[in-house]
């Protein structure tokens, strides 16, 4: 390979005086990596680069942390050893001058409604602590254990909504909203409908009730008893729709009761959703949405209840905090004190809260509550609280191992966690941080570059050494955005920029922290929606905008979300020119092994289909099913079509391998005689993507969802790959690339929530191509992007901000990128204004506005 430095040939420069330590690795051959030998000094700054799929993860994750986790647990009594999930053991040969490793790793799945802030962060726990131990108590009452400051626990929920703060309860308008029907009408309109509600209404006439009067004018002792019953009478019924009447016992359900019954035990998605409509939700009346018991709430601290003290952003937090925080002359501490306030443990809890909390402050998040549900942040808030939950240990000498911590940050969020990287660094501990930011690299003290290519076409460490010396490797994919502005034109289209000429408007506007928004959306183009971090963009997009276009949409191709707070909207303009809507973003594209890249794209029906029209197959007989390793006649049934077996070693790491039946093949020998082109079917999914193109580009419908894949850059990838080892940056591409393997028709709204989360700028190239592609084809794309390379390639610009929270939620900006990055209010304009410069330089943190 030209120019490529291998492992073997590499000459490592002299480290600067002072540090010239290094973790040394021989022969690493983890996933794709191919006996790679490389040094990395240690007490540095290291990024590991390398387009997705090198072997940049394998080389720090797989190799380097996962061997400091191994030695770690040799030290560990193998009792313990039980008790902690433990790592695999890496392929290396030898690793030296290796300290104890941390590892903050992206982490994949939706967090419950029961998740926060202060559960994340662990601040909650010690909140609740200190309520326990030092909190103002009524007279009278003992006092609490800290569980009991908690809705997560049975000691602390409230008996009303279980700790969840909201209640869904049944009303009478909501079970009758037209009284003027008579039941036989159809009065109650939760009851079901067809047999069941005639049902009813015979069991309600048998007993006496008049179902042909007005609702209105029934008595409300009877409308009462008809609603909320908890009765079950049986009654025999004999009905006269029939020429012999057949009698049968009828059992009678209250609207309520029918209501409750279906949500709580129906499988039919359909049914539990036409119930849930004549439900109310609101806060709990009993605990008033705290999720908290009242002996919970009668106990306080500084004046005010646990629940007020979640509610309020960090920012004021502190500042109660801080005056018992900096007592000087505390008291002794005693369980005999109605209040423990100004004891020696409130000044010992507040401080240890203040410090921690104050950790949160420097990486910008003082706007949040402690209370604040997870489900609700932004993907860049929750990088941020899992990095100041974890980088603030105060821990010395060690490395930490960080996957991408600048994914799903603004750039002016990334500025302060640039400076806790550093301050790391001068603590004494080394830094290595898996990472597709440039301008986090720039700031790196030395550079591991991966590649050249993905999967098999990588594995190899072209460059070690200085930033700078990465500019003499011709080799690398990393070099031209590095140094030469290659991720200047990343964005950009296939043609001149285009002008919108309709709009779809939306005024109004409350969610979370948009208050009374109004907002314009171009159509028929690309348009890029920024800000910082909580600014809005999110709810703006992926829930008011996709929510408001498809509730007029049948053919809308999206995942249900929990219920959020209610949408508030004024008027809503220029929606009728949307045909189609369609959502991607990061959630995973399966939750098992099962579930992979052939089998959600619609890939592996055609392969199936191919097998079995084989003069094999059809010899034994064999159809399409017989060639899913999903269900009982072709696959193996030892490990039941997973092709491995996990064999528990009780205090050894567990161990994962091949089925000894089937090799890891999936199927039994009966299906792998049947073959196609002289491979069998799991010769077919072990291909990568790239592979089986070239195999299966004579079925039309493989070869269109292989070129969809390759398009976006994921022709490494292996057609049987669980979903499990994805990415969430991958499992977004593979939902767009079944997109566009559809036929295009236009006028579809694509709404995409920072597609080049987790990608290397080579790769926001070819996922961009494809997005300008879209909107040539007559569609709109609207994507929520931190990429600044991303936001001044597209054609429209709207920014969020000021700041993150409540102090969010604004419009600061909006129009063409030039105009955007001129505005003096925007914080996205400095930054914007250097990508379309292709200014590298640093910009400073501090911006006015």
């Amino acid at each position: 390979m030209q120019n490529a430095k291998h492992a073997d040939d590499l000459q490592y420069p002299a480290f600067p005086s002072g540090s010239d330590g290094f973790v040394r690795v021989r022969g690493a051959r983890e996933n794709n990596l191919r006996n790679v030998n490389v040094d990395v000094p240690r007490d540095s700054i290291v990024a590991f680069t390398g387009v997705s799929g090198s072997g940049k993860s394998s080389l720090a994750f797989g190799t380097i942390y996962a061997e400091a986790q191994r030695r770690y647990f040799e030290s560990v009594a193998p009792y313990a050893r039980r008790l902690i999930q433990q790592g695999h053991n890496p392929k290396v040969e030898l690793i030296s001058g290796l300290p104890p490793a941390v590892a903050l790793q992206q982490r994949r799945g939706a967090p419950s409604s029961r998740s926060t802030v202060g559960t994340v962060t662990t601040l909650s726990n010690s909140l609740r602590m200190l309520f326990s131990r030092a909190g103002t108590y009524p007279a009278g009452s003992s006092q609490l254990d800290s569980d009991a400051f908690s809705p997560n626990t049975a000691a602390g929920a409230c008996r009303d909504c279980h700790g969840l703060g909201a209640a869904h309860t049944v009303t009478e308008s909501s079970l009758v909203p037209d009284p003027s029907l008579s039941i036989r009408d159809g009065a109650i309109a939760a009851w079901p409908g067809a047999w069941q509600g005639k049902n009813l209404r015979d069991i309600l006439t048998h007993l006496g009730y008049d179902v042909d009067v007005p609702w209105r004018k029934l008595p409300k002792k009877h409308r009462d008893w008809i609603l909320f019953t908890e009765e079950h009478p049986v009654v025999e019924i004999i009905p006269q729709r029939d020429r012999v009447a057949k009698p049968y016992k009828g059992r009678f359900w209250s609207a309520r009761s029918y209501v409750l019954h279906t949500l709580a035990d129906s499988q039919s998605a359909s049914m539990r959703e036409r119930v849930l409509a004549y439900m109310e939700s609101g806060p709990c009346p009993r605990c008033v949405g705290t999720g908290l018991t009242p002996a919970a709430l009668g106990v306080t601290f500084a004046g005010r209840t646990i629940a007020d003290l979640n509610r309020l952003p960090m920012v004021e937090l502190a500042e109660i905090l801080r005056p018992t925080a900096e007592l000087n002359d505390a008291a002794v501490a005693s369980r005999t004190q109605l209040s423990g306030e100004s004891n020696e443990v409130a000044v010992a809890i507040t401080r240890d809260l203040l410090h921690r909390v104050r950790v949160l402050l420097d990486l910008g998040l003082g706007y949040l509550a402690l209370g604040r549900a997870t489900p609700t942040l932004s993907p860049g808030e929750m990088q941020r609280l899992r990095i100041a939950t974890q980088l603030r240990s105060g821990l010395f000498g060690v490395i930490y191992v960080l996957d991408e911590p600048s994914a799903g940050l603004h750039p002016a969020d990334a500025e302060p966690l640039l400076e806790v990287l550093e301050q790391l660094k001068s603590s004494g501990n080394s830094v290595f941080v898996v990472e597709h930011n440039m301008d986090v690299v720039r700031r790196a003290d030395w550079l591991v570059d991966v590649g050249p290519r993905a999967g098999e076409g990588g594995g190899e460490v072209l460059y070690s050494g200085p930033v700078e010396g990465l500019a003499g490797i011709e080799a690398s994919v990393t070099r031209p955005f590095l140094f030469n502005n290659g991720g200047r034109a990343t964005g950009a289209g296939t043609g001149p920029v285009r002008v919108p000429k309709e709009w779809l408007e939306l005024n109004g506007i409350r969610r979370h922290n948009l208050r009374g928004l109004d907002a314009r959306f171009p159509l028929g183009v690309l348009t890029a929606v920024t800000g910082v971090s909580g600014s809005g963009k999110s709810t703006l997009v992926g829930k008011v905008l996709g929510e408001v276009v498809g509730a007029g949409l049948q053919n809308t191709v999206a995942e249900p979300e929990e219920a959020a707070d209610p949408l508030a909207l004024g008027s809503v303009a220029g929606n009728h020119r949307i045909d189609r809507l369609v959502t991607v973003d990061q959630k995973p594209i399966g939750r098992t092994p099962r579930s992979n890249l052939a089998t959600y794209t619609g890939l592996f029906d055609a392969v199936r289909k191919v097998f079995a029209a084989t003069e094999q197959a059809k010899v034994r007989g064999f159809a399409a099913g017989r060639f899913s390793f999903n269900v009982a006649g072709g696959r193996c049934e030892t490990c039941q079509g997973e092709g491995f077996v996990a064999v528990e070693l009780l205090f050894l790491p567990g161990s994962y391998g091949p089925c000894p039946e089937c090799g890891g093949s999936r199927y039994n020998p009966e299906t792998l005689e049947v073959e196609y082109r002289g491979r069998t079917i799991a010769e077919v999914l072990a291909m990568t993507v790239d592979a089986a193109a070239g195999f299966l580009g004579d079925v039309p419908a493989a070869a269109r969802s292989l070129k969809s894949l390759q398009d976006v850059g994921l022709g490494y990838l292996r057609l049987g790959q669980p979903a499990t080892e994805l990415s969430g940056g991958e499992a977004q591409r593979i939902k767009l690339a079944t997109e566009l393997q559809r036929a295009q028709r236009g006028h579809t709204l694509y709404l995409l929530d920072e597609p080049t989360t987790g990608l290397h700028p080579a790769d926001v190239k070819l996922l961009m191509t494809q997005l300008h592609g879209l909107v040539d084809a007559g569609n709109s794309v609207v994507v929520v992007e931190h990429e600044m390379a991303v936001v001044a390639g597209a054609d429209w610009v709207i920014d969020l901000g000021p700041s993150g929270g409540e102090k969010g939620g604004r419009i600061m900006a909006t129009g063409t990128p030039a105009a955007v990055a001129a505005s003096r209010t925007s914080r996205t304009a400095p930054y914007l204004s250097a990508a379309l410069r292709g200014d590298h330089q640093r910009i400073p943190r501090q911006i006015s506005i």
